[in-house]
């Protein structure tokens, strides 16, 4: 007998030998081919038979596989048209939960085809031109991960008289990607990676406790068994819910606070220890460390020191600062904020405070009024379980801890997450003026070649609404400057040549080279004295080549993404941090990438790597070959000049050559592309 995967190794063109089933699907396949057929301005019309058509299929067994092998002629039809599901690189995972739990069906039924259709991506078998099929598979392990509870629970009184039989199609939909993707690799895999996000430190980890809450309920569901995986949970688990003694069986805020207080100086310190090294650990808190936190401010410097994790520096900084410390644990670290205690912790690591205009920035913040538009921001985005005021201290005392953990969300706004960052590893105060102006105020002013620009006053910015998915620093920021870059860029309008190479010094601060090199010619997109902006990107920054200098302050620099199939995806700014050997002494060039998450494959045996070779939390790192072959803009001192003629043409040559398989591919001028013919 000839199983149903022989005869279709995409997991089943052919529904299992059900009447009814292949009913629905020739009527699938017949409404899908009028779609396909229909004008652009018809194609709504189409639609709606469609939808209700796959929504019959996916509530028979078997369907959501037929769907899946269906998924690349569904979308080249056009049944994405239009929708936020048109541009599957820009998904939310956390989004998935509202849309299945909707009793809208269509909501339903096109989520479902999504995931479907990422499905087929995942597996190899659709080459999609806008994910690759590692992003796909890393989309779909975050929705199972947030969503795990469709994959074992059943529909709860709410959803069925929401819902109806609509609640069946997720729970076949979640069974069908789990059946693809292997039951038992799922919980690994998801632990595999909560930890290699947690191990970059990113201020915003919300998804990431919405992944270990749905692993605990799990774990402590009888109905449901794991069987062998899900070994590495506990640490995570804990870390949230029960890292100490005193709190191992999640008590509740109350009956910790209680516990509290009864217990002696030996107890409380052993209650320090714990909740430090699960903070440091993983990079997570649990609320229960900002009840013990606040119940030390009585107990003495040593406990506090203790239940922050801090070293020799970092006690000092609280010794200097014991007063301002005190005021930041009582504004800032609450239950509801409790990755603020983190962020304090590292910014006292930090030595910041010893600067002469932080700690009164930090007094100001303490007490800073915000405007009603920040205040309704913040609720709208994070709840009313906090003031606004304490949600917005948690932010800054996360962004000071953590420069590197900032990230742009679901935005084009790359450019002003990687200014926050920027200016929270360089200039701490200066971050907090911005904070300020925009938190209180309503308007940021900058200046370009000497000329006041005001956020308000400014036009529309890159991001075309209002970015929400951000951490409370860029929430309240970010808006001011995207329009601000954006008026920037728009004030360099008939300048020959690309605008960065005059907002990026006047935008991200004195400190940004004003020398300025780029690969491609502006005006048709061809590379551009490819050899020449090598030679000098070497001679800028590669210690070999430039006396040995290490980078002082970190500069801007822009990159040609790529997928892992090596095709270009898009520019994107990021920032060189530093350019060192690694422990397997490779010279490495270690940076900032906004986009959320560094870890990458930008294909043709490029993998961005987050750890493992001698990174920071936070950084991305590739060899410095590697690298180059990624980079189209950099900034340079024109003052600080290294050996241009010392670089092997044999080591440009590899440069060049990854170039030329990738992102360059299309923009080789036709001179070099006969000087590589020959004659």
């Amino acid at each position: 007998m000839t199983t149903q995967d022989e005869k279709h190794p995409g997991g089943g063109e052919s529904p299992p030998d059900d009447a009814k089933l292949r009913g629905l699907l020739e009527k699938l396949d017949e409404a899908t081919a009028l779609l396909d057929g229909a004008r652009d301005f018809a194609k709504p019309g189409k639609l709606p038979r469609v939808l209700d058509t796959a929504r019959r299929v996916l509530l028979q067994e078997g369907g959501a596989a037929a769907i899946e092998a269906r998924a690349q002629t569904l979308e080249q039809a056009g049944i994405f048209a239009g929708s936020d599901w048109e541009t599957p690189q820009y998904l939310l995972p956390t989004l998935t939960t509202h849309a299945l739990k909707s009793a809208d069906p269509n909501t339903v039924v096109i989520e479902a085809l999504s995931e479907l259709r990422l499905l087929a991506v995942a597996k190899g078998e659709y080459l999609h031109p806008m994910i690759s099929a590692e992003q796909a598979h890393h989309y779909l392990t975050q929705v199972m991960a947030i969503n795990l509870w469709l994959l074992f629970g059943a529909p709860s009184e709410a959803e069925r008289e929401t819902q109806g039989r609509l609640a069946n199609i997720p729970r076949h939909l979640f069974r069908h990607l789990a059946e693809r993707i292997g039951y038992e690799h799922i919980v690994d895999s998801l632990i595999e990676e909560i930890w290699r996000i947690l191990q970059q430190r990113p201020i915003q980890v919300e998804p990431v406790k919405q992944m270990i809450t749905q692993i605990a309920l799990c774990q402590t569901n009888p109905d449901i068994d794991l069987g062998a995986s899900g070994q590495g949970a506990d640490r995570l688990v804990s870390s949230l819910f029960g890292p100490t003694w005193a709190c191992r069986e999640d008590p509740g805020i109350e009956v910790y606070r209680e516990r509290l207080a009864s217990m002696d100086t030996a107890a409380l310190q052993g209650e320090a220890t714990g909740f430090a090294r699960a903070m440091h650990d993983t990079g997570l808190v649990s609320p229960y460390h900002s009840v013990l936190l606040r119940h030390l401010l009585d107990h003495g410097d040593h406990l506090l020191a203790e239940a922050l994790g801090l070293s020799a520096t970092g006690r000092d900084c609280l010794l200097c600062y014991r007063e301002l410390v005190s005021a930041l644990i009582r504004g800032g670290v609450h239950p509801a904020t409790p990755q603020a205690a983190y962020g304090l912790a590292l910014t006292l690591e930090r030595g910041i405070l010893y600067q002469p205009p932080v700690a009164p920035a930090m007094w100001r913040q303490l007490s800073l009024t915000l405007s009603e538009w920040s205040q309704s921001r913040l609720n709208l985005a994070f709840g009313e379980a906090i003031s606004p005021r304490a949600r917005l201290l948690e932010g800054v005392l996360c962004m000071l801890g953590q420069p590197l953990g900032v990230g742009q969300g679901n935005n084009p706004t790359c450019q002003s997450a990687r200014a926050l960052s920027m200016w929270a590893y360089n200039d701490p105060d200066y971050l907090l003026q911005m904070v300020a102006w925009a938190a209180r105020d309503d308007e940021i002013i900058m200046h370009f070649e000497g000329q006041p620009i005001s956020s308000m006053a400014s036009l529309s910015g890159v991001a075309q609404s209002l970015p929400m998915d951000l951490d409370p620093v860029s929430l309240i920021v970010v808006p001011h400057l995207d329009r601000i870059y954006a008026e920037m860029g728009r004030r360099c309008i008939g300048r020959e040549g690309d605008p960065h190479r005059w907002v990026n010094p006047e935008f991200h601060g004195w400190w940004s080279g004003r020398g300025f090199r780029i690969n491609v010619d502006v005006a048709s997109g061809q590379l551009h004295e490819l050899d020449t902006f090598l030679r000098h990107f070497y001679a800028s920054y590669h210690p070999y080549y430039n006396g040995n200098q290490p980078l002082i302050h970190p500069q801007p620099a822009g990159i040609a993404v790529t997928d892992s199939a090596a095709r270009f995806i898009g520019w994107h700014a990021i920032t060189v941090l530093r350019v060192n050997l690694d422990p397997s002494d490779v010279m490495r060039v270690y940076f900032f990438n906004p986009n959320n998450d560094s870890g990458q494959d930008w294909g043709d045996g490029i993998k961005v790597s987050t750890a493992g070779h001698g990174e920071r939390a936070g950084e991305a790192s590739l060899p410095f070959e590697q690298f180059a072959s990624r980079l189209y803009i950099f900034h340079y001192d024109p003052l600080e000049r290294g050996e241009l003629a010392q670089i092997t043409q044999e080591e440009l040559d590899r440069v060049i050559g990854h170039i030329h398989r990738s992102w360059g591919a299309d923009r080789i001028p036709p001179t070099d592309l006969q000087a590589d013919e020959g004659p």
